[in-house]
């Protein structure tokens, strides 16, 4: 269904100028059709006119012609006939050099977007600064770029709503969301004669409800007095569902198609006839699409009345003080070229149609978002797969990020269908484990997480230690982990801002405050004490651990393997437990609450649960002295002293008080 069609652009085009050798009869009745917006009769004589223009003295008549016929396709949006006819009058050498930026246009509306590129830049060598043409050609290269990437929605064509005619502009009766109002050019439209614009049944209001499972039943015509044998539709509610705003095309055999907002009221479920609400004197413009805020307070529409922009604008009134209170929502919004379909969700979130500003083809879905301020309006095209190379317009929410749109995609009549929409809700968590320094749960674990949201949770780990949160984008969170005997330990991180699911993984490794617990990767140069750059990474954690356990003391233990005098291995081992104090000190704890011990070879580990996952060679809980050193390999000894020679700390108190 053209937006010619859809209520607020049944305007009729002005006359083209035509040449005298042209006005054969049938022509004359072409451009009388053409000029009161008749497009698909218009579109039927034009056709015959050119058939019969064969011969090479009418070139130029041909050409003329096929443009008008294009102009027609165009506005029927049937875009593949458009392209192929603007084709002919360039072929006939049409003069306008609006031919190419239509067949730009209409190239784009089929998905053709490189051949669009080609036909926009013909045309700017005509018309260099011409700016919808520019928007055409930024919209077709980000079409392209764009091509493999979608959105999160999910769109599907509602079979239950849909006729095999034009159905399209739903909008939800009020919160219940139980009763969804829409246009329709059905065959079961009011009236026996099809229109001469659309060659359909001109357009009625209908509304679906749904039935005890949710589904939508079966669309039925409003009742009342609203649906007469003119154009109505496009609508929108008062907050309270009690009175309805559409738009209403009159039509008269020798005028322009008039297009005006009406009211309707309702008493149970029945409609009053729709009286014309007054917005401006201007009885030459059309005013239609209308949209009342969600508060009740201002009635948004589409309009090319004067003062605005260029083609079709978005506007507003108050319908509390109407005097004086029309205004345009500014070149933030409208363009040259038609900006129409206005929805508020909120008085600071709009959702609109334009072909203005950049986008795949027609009309695309944009969202507009107003600042804190109130003097700046953010625009953002909806992307794939609401928008595509056809139109998509005339949108409205249900709950969530969920509701109903329409759109011609894939008609080659140029029919609108309704569609749904969901995007599902982005699921972002961050789960693991809390574990001791030997692979085992620990019991009773307490994680909490903190975000600069201002968000706090807090869960018990399961019985296997698992934990599982459920996050927001682009957060910042602190998280810590603790229990009864065991050092609390903390780590940061950020989620994303990515439009994905994500499931971030963080594991807790907890120190028992009652046995020696090693620190892995500390490095010494041979045979001395002096600590390896390497080792930073490993101190900087355990000065941060101290940092967040801030009542406990400990002590420092290194321990040497069997190779080596007892004397030289208690001497070295005391220089490295001191070597990583100093560092510790350095790193701004106290150094009350440090101390140190050298152990030399004195005490063999015993083989803990993850000990024996690195070296399954050693059963768990061997103790590995010199003696049993000695019955194994070559490569086994070397394993064995390597497991022995390592840094461990003790908790000596968890009572200290720096006061």
């Amino acid at each position: 269904m053209s937006r010619g069609v859809r209520i607020m652009t049944l305007l009729a085009l002005a006359l083209l100028m035509l040449l005298p050798s042209c006005r054969t009869p049938k022509l004359k009745t072409a451009d009388e059709q053409f000029a009161r917006g008749e497009f698909f009769d218009a579109s039927k004589t034009y056709r015959a006119v050119y058939n019969k223009l064969n011969s090479r003295d009418e070139r130029p008549q041909r050409g003329e012609v096929a443009y008008k016929l294009a102009t027609c396709y165009r506005r029927l949006n049937q875009a593949a006939r458009a392209s192929a006819a603007y084709q002919n009058a360039i072929r006939y050498e049409y003069p306008d050099s609006m031919a190419w930026y239509y067949l730009g246009r209409s190239l784009q509306m089929e998905g053709k977007y490189q051949p669009a590129i080609d036909a926009y830049n013909k045309f700017l060598e005509y018309v260099p600064d011409d700016q919808l043409a520019k928007e055409g050609l930024k919209g077709c290269r980000q079409a392209i770029a764009s091509r493999d990437k979608k959105t999160r929605y999910i769109v599907k064509q509602d079979k239950n709503l849909n006729s095999r005619r034009a159905d399209f502009a739903p909008m939800f009766l009020d919160k219940s969301l139980t009763t969804l109002y829409f246009t329709s050019s059905t065959e079961k439209a009011t009236g026996d004669n099809k229109s001469e614009i659309t060659g359909t049944k001109k357009s009625d209001i209908f509304f679906s409800t749904k039935d005890e499972k949710g589904n939508w039943k079966r669309p039925e015509p409003a009742q009342g007095e609203l649906n007469t044998e003119s154009d109505e539709g496009i609508v929108s509610f008062s907050p309270d569902g009690q009175t309805m705003y559409l738009s209403v095309a009159r039509r008269s055999p020798n005028a322009s198609t008039s297009v005006e907002i009406y009211t309707s009221r309702r008493s149970d479920a029945s409609w009053s006839a729709p009286q014309k609400f007054e917005i401006t004197a201007d009885t030459i413009s059309a005013v239609g699409h209308p949209a009342v805020s969600p508060d009740g307070r201002y009635l948004y529409f589409a309009s090319d009345m004067p003062g605005g922009f260029g083609g079709k604008d978005i506007w507003r009134i108050n319908l509390l003080e109407r005097s004086g209170s029309l205004e345009n929502l500014g070149p933030q919004i409208n363009t040259a070229g038609d900006e129409m379909f206005p929805y508020m969700r909120t008085d600071s979130l709009m959702y609109f149609s334009s072909d203005g500003h950049p986008g795949f083809g027609g009309l695309d879905l944009f969202t507009a978002r107003l600042n804190s301020t109130g003097d700046r309006w953010s625009i953002e095209n909806m992307g794939k797969p609401m928008n595509s190379a056809g139109d998509d317009f005339g949108i409205t929410f249900g709950e969530g990020e969920s509701g109903f749109f329409s759109s011609n995609r894939g008609d080659g009549r140029g029919y609108d269908h309704i569609y749904s929409f969901n995007k599902p809700e982005i699921k972002v968590t961050i789960s693991g484990y809390v574990v001791d320094k030997d692979d085992e749960p620990v019991p009773n674990a307490v994680i909490r997480i903190v975000g600069d949201d201002g968000s706090i949770q807090k869960e018990v780990a399961r019985d296997d230690g698992s934990f599982k949160f459920n996050l927001q984008r682009g957060v910042r969170y602190v998280m810590q982990a603790g229990a009864k005997g065991y050092l609390n330990v903390k780590q940061e991180f950020e989620s994303d801002m990515e439009e994905a699911d994500a499931d971030y993984a963080v594991d807790f490794v907890l120190a028992a405050v009652f046995k020696p617990q090693v620190v892995e990767n500390i490095f010494y140069d041979f045979d001395r004490a002096t600590l390896r750059p390497e080792s930073k990474t490993a101190l900087d954690e355990m000065a941060q651990m101290l940092r967040d356990n801030p009542s406990v003391t400990i002590e420092m233990g290194s321990h040497t393997d069997r190779v080596g005098s007892d004397e030289y291995n208690m001497a070295l081992s005391d220089r490295r437990a001191k070597s990583v104090v100093d560092y510790l000190v350095a790193a701004g704890i106290g150094a009350d609450r440090l101390t140190w011990k050298g152990y030399g070879e004195t005490v063999p580990k015993t083989v803990t649960k993850r000990i024996n996952k690195e070296y399954p060679q050693f059963p768990e809980g061997t103790v590995l002295t010199e003696e049993f050193i000695n019955t194994l390999s070559d490569e086994d000894r070397e394993a064995a002293d390597q497991i022995n020679r390592r840094t461990e700390f003790q908790v000596t108190d968890i009572n200290y008080d720096q006061f």
